[in-house]
């Protein structure tokens, strides 16, 4: 792609500069048009500090659209910005929910488009971190227009799940839907109740129905990936998860014991302590389940972003050098 020789930040605009892509392939940024920069990668990988280094030199707030981290009593199990990182650029949807409360991907979308309005009114760019695939789709695609819950079959798929496990759960999204299979994550029970209540209503599979945007927006998405060899981001897996118990994540769990049933509680760093917490499991266990399950979580975003063509990877040595090449 041509890139201007003036600087980014001016007032010029030139039809010359191309920063942004989309399934079709490149396409030129349009001068008066409002822009999204999304940070995508493998869970542990630096999306955080890549995302802040962004919004400082372009003088931009932070979108989150890590589902986890929008609980305020998780903060050391879903690394979520420190408040020192959160006092170095603004965040949006970080610690706004409890885990008490009920929320949907749809009413994200609705919330982050109403967010991202309000900035556009201050700012050109917004910057948009999170590894929760969808959510970052939700905002910069649009969701199609599924149906809602069916009630008999979330009495169902519950039924299913408290007697026969998660496991059974996983086996039937499987059949229903290879596909979505290997990209949701397995270990997050709300996707699968989701998926295979879809599936269900509609007769189609999930990952079909959600593969084309619900509507077109009126802003500009330029979509930046951190990229690593495998084994270090197994490296990075593996020390943030020792960071988190030095941090406190025992305790962190322990004193959400008395919402244990609480969806947003069941995903990985909570399901293995409270299992530790019960006796079930040893502490060393528990931490070691915790690697793998993050693991393998971070082979689904691989397999998820690799299907993406309009991500512009930058490696993960110096991500914030390469990502503003990019805007030059």
């Amino acid at each position: 792609y041509e890139m201007i020789t003036s600087d980014w930040s001016s007032d010029v605009c030139s039809s010359d500069l191309w920063v942004g892509a989309n399934s079709v392939g490149w396409k030129p940024y349009i001068c008066g048009v409002k822009r999204i920069i999304s940070i995508v990668g493998t869970t542990g990988i630096g999306k955080t500090k890549l995302a802040i280094g962004l919004a400082r030199a372009l003088g931009a707030e932070i979108i989150s659209c890590d589902s986890r981290q929008f609980f305020r009593e998780m903060p050391i199990g879903t690394a979520a910005p420190t408040a020192a990182e959160l006092g170095l650029a603004r965040h949006h949807f970080v610690g706004h929910l409890s885990v008490e409360d009920s929320y949907s991907i749809g009413q994200f979308e609705i919330d982050a488009l109403k967010k991202v309005d309000e900035l556009f009114q201050t700012y050109d760019n917004i910057v948009l971190v999170g590894g929760s695939m969808m959510y970052e789709k939700a905002l910069i695609r649009g969701l199609n227009d599924l149906p809602e819950a069916n009630e008999e079959n979330q009495r169902k798929l519950q039924k299913i799940w408290k007697e026969e496990g998660l496991a059974q759960l996983q086996d039937l999204l499987k059949n229903l839907d290879e596909n979505y299979y290997h990209r949701v994550d397995l270990e997050n029970p709300r996707r699968l109740l989701r998926a295979i209540d879809v599936i269900w209503q509609t007769g189609e599979k999930y990952s079909q129905l959600i593969a084309f945007p619900k509507a077109k927006r009126d802003f500009q998405t330029l979509r930046i990936g951190i990229e690593a060899p495998r084994e270090v981001i197994y490296e990075r897996i593996n020390l943030r998860v020792e960071q988190m118990i030095e941090n406190g994540l025992v305790d962190e769990v322990k004193s959400l014991l008395p919402y244990k049933e609480s969806v947003a509680l069941k995903t990985v760093g909570y399901t293995e302590i409270f299992k530790y917490l019960s006796g079930e499991w040893s502490l060393d266990f528990a931490i070691s389940e915790i690697k793998k399950n993050s693991r393998r979580f971070a082979k689904r975003q691989l397999t998820w972003y690799r299907g993406e063509e309009d991500i512009h990877w930058v490696g993960y040595l110096n991500p914030l050098e390469e990502s503003l090449s990019l805007l030059q």
